[in-house]
């Protein structure tokens, strides 16, 4: 009998991309949901109302598409600093370099003696992928992507702001802050389980934290734009 391939489905991996997304996605639905329902607690017009909502939608995808860019670029280029000062080391003194691997092997239980042939094989065959993964965390193949974040929380938070928005314009007049809290805390509730799936960690837990933390902000900007409401009229 042919022996079964073992797979591991590990979650790390999907890191840069889930992040990205989980935090457009999330951030739409709790930033422009509660913006409209500032807006109507303050006695505004349907039409006001879904103006909000549009320019949250605008202005939040694009902010979230700068922030991502600009933040994981840093990364990247601290990335790229670290890589190119391992090449001049590894230019500059090889064998310091092969001593500290097999250095670095040894701390983790290997006999020196070992740890020096498991230095030498890897170098041989990816001298500065070994130095990059074992010396300082870098797996070239993980690096970070700034234009792969940007695009991917534009995209998410633009399609989730589109939840309260769709909500208000199916809702009648007097189920307006009702259905836009009801169906936005529903989705934020989705998509922190579906996260914390992806992501391996406990459903239950992640779907919660989320869903408070929406709930509260849009209670805040309720009271607010009550607030507001009453004293401009």
């Amino acid at each position: 009998m042919a022996r079964r391939r073992h797979r591991e489905n590990h979650q790390s991996g999907r890191a840069g991309w889930l992040r990205a997304a989980v935090l457009g996605s999330d951030d739409a639905i709790v930033s422009t949901a509660s913006l409209m329902i500032g807006v109507a607690a303050s006695a505004a017009s349907k039409g006001g109302i879904l103006t909000a909502g549009v320019a949250g939608l605008v202005a939040g995808s694009m902010s979230m598409a700068v922030g991502e860019y600009v933040s994981v670029s840093s990364q990247r280029d601290a990335e790229q600093a670290d890589i190119e000062r391992e090449k001049q080391e590894l230019a500059a003194e090889p064998r310091a370099e092969l001593h500290e691997l097999a250095g670095i092997y040894t701390k983790r239980g290997l006999d020196p003696e070992l740890a020096m042939k498991v230095a030498v094989q890897l170098s041989a065959r990816d001298r500065l992928g070994a130095h990059l993964k074992d010396e300082l965390g870098i797996d070239k193949k993980s690096l970070s992507r700034p234009l792969q974040a940007a695009w991917i929380s534009a995209l998410s938070f633009a399609s989730f702001a589109l939840v309260p928005i769709l909500a208000l314009l199916v809702a009648p007049v007097a189920l307006r802050m009702p259905m836009i809290a009801g169906l936005s805390l529903a989705s934020l509730a989705f998509l922190g389980g579906f996260g914390g799936h992806l992501g391996g960690a406990s459903v239950g837990r992640a779907a919660l934290r989320v869903t408070i933390g929406g709930g509260l902000a849009m209670a805040v900007t309720a009271v607010i734009g009550h607030v507001l409401g009453v004293a401009a009229g």
